[in-house]
């Protein structure tokens, strides 16, 4: 199982990108997928899920009304599209894949495959 993650770089703050999560060896349909984030000397911090069970949509505090996640199952693929970007967004962004229990939606432990991550810039 594999997880891909993709999409990160360098923009300026107000600036949007969008990341990308692509699966192989796994099924997305099956799973809750989430992305989480780490700048340095912090813990991993959740940002967004997409339920397995109809799609309900997670956010975390900091990215409500900012970032949007979907998912495109036939392609084995979820995006977190990220507007407004502030220099705070500065992290590496992990995807995560897991038969997650509703009450674990927003934690690490609730996932069991990870993707290697892709860093994300804001510049001031």
């Amino acid at each position: 199982v594999q997880l891909q993650a993709s999409g990160g770089g360098l923009v300026q703050t107000g600036g949007s990108l969008r990341l990308s999560c692509a699966a192989s060896g796994l099924t997305f349909r099956g799973y809750t997928v989430g992305w989480f984030r780490q700048a340095p000397g912090k813990e991993r911090e959740f940002v967004a899920a997409s339920r397995w069970n109809g799609g309900a949509l997670f956010y975390g505090d900091s990215v409500q009304g900012r970032f949007t996640i979907s998912r495109d199952n036939a392609k084995d693929t979820v995006y977190l599209q990220m507007n407004s970007l502030k220099v705070e967004d500065t992290a590496v962004y992990y995807c995560a894949a897991g038969r997650t229990i509703l009450s674990a939606t927003r934690q690490t432990n609730g996932y069991t495959h990870w993707g290697q991550g892709t860093q994300v810039t804001v510049s001031s």
